[in-house]
């Protein structure tokens, strides 16, 4: 029963965390992809590209080590009584992190998987991730949360048809 319990309480959080990770994954990286359309970043990208393994990893690793500093100072905001600043910054921290670890694991993902343990765990690591997601997914309050949300952009979309409309008949 107490294991029960436990692995709730450390599951939850990290079922949230990961839920936005998810969801921001994909966008980000693609946001973070315009900016190879820029030449010097086109090059940095490939640069990256070529690194060895270990080189990778480090590279991989370093925004998230970079950022530690930035939530650090958002804690001390929530601490000193501002919270929304506190919560900007942790927010603000959050999307760009997971921005540039996005679109960095895209580019050192083949250099990554010549590390011995991290070809072995990876896909361990994403089949556990998976499959702890999908469980939320099929939660009935993920579920109802959908719902609200598809009904949300239905009426949403139906009243910009309505105002097109409006406006377009004047």
């Amino acid at each position: 029963m107490f294991r029960k319990i436990l692995r709730i309480l450390l599951t939850t959080p990290l079922a949230l965390v990961l839920l936005f990770e998810e969801w921001g994954w994909a966008p980000l990286a693609a946001l973070m992809m315009r900016l190879a359309r820029l030449p010097i970043w086109y090059r940095l990208e490939r640069w990256i590209a070529s690194l060895p393994p270990w080189a990778a990893l480090v590279t991989f690793l370093l925004p998230m080590i970079a950022l530690f500093p930035v939530k650090l100072g958002a804690i001390y905001l929530f601490a000193a009584g501002h919270k929304l600043s506190g919560a900007i910054l942790l927010i603000a921290a959050k999307l760009a992190g997971t921005a540039v670890v996005a679109r960095l694991f895209h580019i050192t993902q083949p250099a990554l998987m010549q590390i011995p343990w991290f070809a072995k765990w990876y896909p361990r690591w994403k089949t556990w991730k998976d499959a702890l997601l999908e469980r939320v997914r099929q939660s009935p309050a993920w579920r109802t949360g959908k719902w609200c949300k598809l009904r949300l952009q239905r009426r949403a979309h139906d009243t910009m048809v309505l105002i097109r409309r409006w406006f377009s008949e004047r």
